[in-house]
């Protein structure tokens, strides 16, 4: 049985921290304004690689209570495509969130049951279409239960609400625009990938080893601590000392992992910073695009 949770006033609440954590989360459950929603997508590895499945079965076995659930394998990509998680149109995806509850005047939190990513690239597909005031819950579900806190089994809904698209299609990289990158200086390219499979010791795309020339490779993994939660801001920035001027594009396997990078770069104050959404699963499939493995000494 669904239950609805309530409206928002008419008063717009005021924004919130990009990460927040449970404390604040569990302090909060019921605000009339806020939107909570489950990202996980249930990954396994099989004989021939990695697949995903909607994470909904898990879902309905646990959940934060009030909690939706946000399908990124269903109604939040655009299932025409052959590229896994492709973003369906700013108009389609507004109209699959306000179905979940999410308006102009919500407040947003998402979280997951892995490390954040999931929940990282639904965080940027609501910046893409123009929606600021949405939050990632650190350390995500895991955390939430570590804690003991209060998990629900019933599936909720929220009343369906208008988000407005208002894109920034400067948020997400298309292949020609990755390629004009390679010999750039005004755009560096990031690898998300951990760092077996940017040297090309692994190939995890199409028989494909390596990265996308002039790449750098910080690995979304390092982003999260032993607890499942972002690392401290300082070590954050420790681990970016990249030219601020420069236009960032992060890339990884099906542009999620690069969405945690996105996020972690946007907490790090970088104002021009893209996810290629696509990523290897499109690069690596063209022969025509070039990849580098990378030598032990590293270069």
């Amino acid at each position: 049985m669904f239950i609805n949770v309530g409206d928002y006033p008419e008063v717009y609440p005021p924004k919130m921290d990009m990460l927040i954590s449970t404390e604040w989360l569990s302090s909060h459950l019921g605000d009339p304004y806020l939107v909570v929603l489950d990202c996980s997508v249930h990954t396994e590895e099989t004989p021939e690689g990695f697949a995903n499945r909607s994470g909904f079965e898990d879902y309905l076995l646990g959940h934060i209570p009030t909690a939706g659930f946000a399908d990124l394998k269903g109604n939040l990509s655009d299932q025409s495509s052959p590229i896994e998680f492709a973003p369906p149109s700013p108009a389609a995806f507004c109209a699959a969130t306000g179905r979940l509850g999410v308006g102009d005047g919500s407040r947003v939190v998402l979280y997951d049951s892995m490390v954040s990513a999931w929940a990282a690239r639904i965080w940027w597909m609501l910046r893409w279409v123009g929606f600021d005031r949405a939050a990632i819950l650190d350390g995500g579900f895991n955390a939430w239960k570590t804690e003991g806190r209060p998990i629900s089994t019933e599936p909720a809904t929220y009343p369906p609400r208008n988000l407005t698209p208002r894109p920034k299609p400067e948020l997400i990289a298309n292949e020609d625009e990755v390629r004009g990158a390679i010999n750039s200086p005004k755009v560096q390219l990031i690898d998300t990938l951990p760092a077996e499979s940017y040297r090309g010791e692994i190939a995890l795309y199409v028989g494909r080893a390596g990265h996308i020339p002039s790449a750098i490779n910080i690995s979304a993994l390092d982003l999260i601590d032993e607890t499942g939660r972002y690392q401290p801001l300082a070590d954050l920035a420790a681990m970016h000392d990249i030219d601020c001027d420069q236009r960032l594009i992060t890339y990884c396997g099906g542009g999620i992992a690069a969405s945690s990078e996105a996020f972690a770069l946007t907490r790090l104050g970088f104002k021009n910073v893209a996810v290629y959404t696509a990523s290897l699963q499109e690069w690596a499939a063209n022969p025509n695009n070039p990849m580098t493995p990378t030598s032990p000494d590293g270069t």
